[in-house]
């Protein structure tokens, strides 16, 4: 994703904020591609308590910490290719429209577009994945973030297009009999957007 011209202040990201946008971009990274070596040594020596004692965060975090420690990155490659590229279909897709239940995915991917554009974001033209590709949908809530959006349009965003495509997609890749190294990826995932579910429901009820 590129973002539009936007020259209207906002205010900077608060750390927590700061640590959140990183998350997701960790995120949306890991599952772009396999990790190379230099991002897989990054997260050995990343702070072990991203989640400022949320145990079930910090033990999924630990747990994708280890498997970077004990990880080549050939075989991670191997198993990111089986997992979502493979030969004629992947195992897991990684584009959230095939999540959605309720709507087409036609209907959900036109619906992303739009509120793509009102946010003055634009797909990369070198880039092949479509918009709904997971880490794309991690890149949009990683710049909601960093460019210091209310919590309600972050929160509207989360509730449409990461908790309706990105939470079933982490579930199929558990259940994937490929996944190993994927496997903690996608329950630091779940963890962590568990997280970010809490934490806009209370958010909410304030208002």
């Amino acid at each position: 994703m590129s973002m539009g011209n936007d020259w209207q202040e906002r205010k900077s990201p608060s750390q927590e904020d700061a640590a959140r946008a990183n998350l997701y971009a960790v995120i949306g990274r890991l599952f772009i591609d396999a990790p190379d070596s230099i991002l897989l040594a990054e997260l050995c020596r990343a702070e072990a308590e991203p989640g400022e004692h949320d145990a079930p965060l910090d033990r999924a975090w630990q747990a994708l910490r280890e498997g970077c420690g004990s990880a080549y990155p050939v075989v991670l490659k191997q198993e990111y290719d089986t997992l979502f590229v493979g030969v004629g279909k992947s195992e897991v897709t990684p584009y959230t429209s095939h999540y959605i239940a309720r709507n087409s995915p036609d209907r959900h991917l036109v619906r992303l577009r739009e509120q793509l554009e009102q946010l003055g974001l634009a797909r990369r033209n070198a880039a092949f994945q479509v918009e709904d590709h997971i880490s794309g949908i991690c890149d949009v809530m990683r710049f909601l973030i960093e460019d210091g959006r209310p919590l309600s349009e972050q929160r509207l965003f989360y509730n449409d297009f990461v908790q309706a495509g990105v939470t079933p997609f982490c579930k199929a890749v558990q259940r994937a009999t490929s996944a190993a190294f994927y496997r903690r990826v996608a329950e630091f995932t779940l963890a962590f957007l568990d997280v970010e579910r809490q934490a806009f429901e209370m958010h909410a009820e304030d208002l």
